[in-house]
């Protein structure tokens, strides 16, 4: 450890590094529990109204309401921005050359790829944290260590009560690490089950809106 450096400014730093880890940990759990119950809420209503619609020019209106923007009316938007964009072309644009189906379907894939990268925000944090936090931990107890071991050597005394406390303060940074990362452990799990339960959601609504534009039949019923 260099000699100009103070170890009681390293250990605090580490100290501090994981506070910071901690707030930065649970500033995403929170954020991201109110965005999945927000998506779920508006994906229930949209859907709701979505399928209740007569035809499908009630259900593009259905999409735009403010109240039921969410994930699935988004690609739904993306859908019917691709629908109309694709008559009114006519054909004579490149990027609408192929089957209809297979570009719409890839338009709304690609929309659905942005959706899932909106709810995967925040997660790489969380996976960071939870494998770093232990090991900043253990750097603060062994250079906590270290500062009470030159402490006791200094001392000149070897007796329990003297070796006990600094020891025991030093090991205090590997528990807060622990602490700091189980939840973010946790947390990243449990989001990215979500994740995977929300992508499955609109891979469905995919289908659905592909199978009530062109039928089984691949033809545009418009």
């Amino acid at each position: 450890m260099p000699t100009h450096i103070s170890p009681e400014v390293i250990i605090d730093g580490t100290l501090y590094t994981l506070l910071i880890f901690s707030v930065a940990t649970w500033t995403v759990i929170l954020f991201k529990i109110w965005e999945f119950a927000n998506n779920s809420y508006r994906n229930r209503r949209f859907h709701a109204a979505f399928w209740d619609a007569a035809d499908l020019a009630q259900a593009e209106t259905v999409s735009s309401d403010a109240v039921a923007i969410g994930p699935q009316a988004r690609i739904a938007q993306k859908g019917f921005a691709w629908l109309n964009e694709s008559r009114l072309s006519d054909g004579k644009h490149l990027k609408y050359c192929g089957a209809p189906a297979d570009l719409l379907e890839q338009a709304m894939l690609e929309q659905m790829q942005q959706e899932q990268h909106r709810m995967e925000s925040g997660l790489t944090m969380l996976a960071s944290i939870g494998s770093t936090a232990p090991f900043v931990g253990l750097f603060g107890t062994v250079l906590g260590i270290m500062h009470a071991m030159h402490e006791i050597t200094a001392s000149g005394s070897t007796s329990l009560d003297v070796v006990a406390g600094p020891i025991g303060d030093a090991l205090v940074a590997t528990a807060i690490g622990i602490a700091v990362a189980v939840p973010a452990v946790l947390a990243y799990n449990f989001f990215l089950r979500r994740v995977k339960q929300h992508r499955a959601g609109l891979e469905n609504f995919v289908a659905s809106f592909l199978h009530i534009v062109f039928g089984a039949d691949g033809k545009d019923k418009e």
